[in-house]
């Protein structure tokens, strides 16, 4: 499974719209295998989510997130995991593990995301 995580100094980047970069975490067996950058390509907001679809991006960690956004990754087949903090490896590690949670309350309206 591909997994990409917002990014910034090796912490989960705190607003999906304007991360300047993303992580991505290879999972296999229940580890992260391999991580590489994956460029935003200048995109930002909904235009992020060509850029993680097409990277083929089966998951997303993020801090704070538009409900639009997390609608338009939901139909392309991407789940989120919204309101994570810290360690954007450790995350990923808690992914692969099976113990990473999702805090809904970090998803909001979102007035320009739309």
């Amino acid at each position: 499974m591909l997994v990409a995580a917002t990014y910034e100094n090796g912490q989960v980047f705190q607003h999906f719209g304007d991360t300047p970069e993303f992580m991505t975490y290879t999972i296999e067996g229940g580890k992260v295998t391999a991580k590489a950058p994956l460029s935003t390509g200048g995109a930002n907001h909904v235009g992020l989510i060509p850029v993680l679809a097409d990277a083929g991006v089966q998951a997303l960690i993020a801090g704070g997130i538009g409900f639009h956004a997390v609608d338009l990754l939901t139909q392309a087949g991407i789940k989120v995991y919204a309101g994570v903090s810290g360690s954007a490896d450790d995350a990923a590690a808690a992914l692969a593990a099976g113990t990473l949670a999702s805090d809904d309350s970090a998803m909001h309206q979102c007035s320009h995301c739309s």
